[in-house]
């Protein structure tokens, strides 16, 4: 069975003042082996095909999202 670790974080207007603690959060996982893609919530209500495009294109390269 294969595996991915990726995490998907949706992301309100709450983020936009938590920076360094997401930055810090996502250095933490990824020492454990998981990657993170992150998306506003606004990009998820209006554009969700355009999301999961990116969600399956990065399980399928296997290599950690730039930011």
């Amino acid at each position: 069975m294969h595996r991915e670790a990726l995490i998907v974080e949706l992301d309100g207007g709450q983020h936009a003042g938590q920076k360094n603690y997401d930055t810090k959060r996502e250095e933490f996982l990824s020492t454990k082996g998981y990657r993170a893609l992150r998306f506003w919530n606004f990009d998820v209500l209006t554009n969700m095909e355009g999301v999961i495009r990116t969600v399956l294109r990065e399980l399928n390269r296997g290599e950690p999202p730039s930011p």
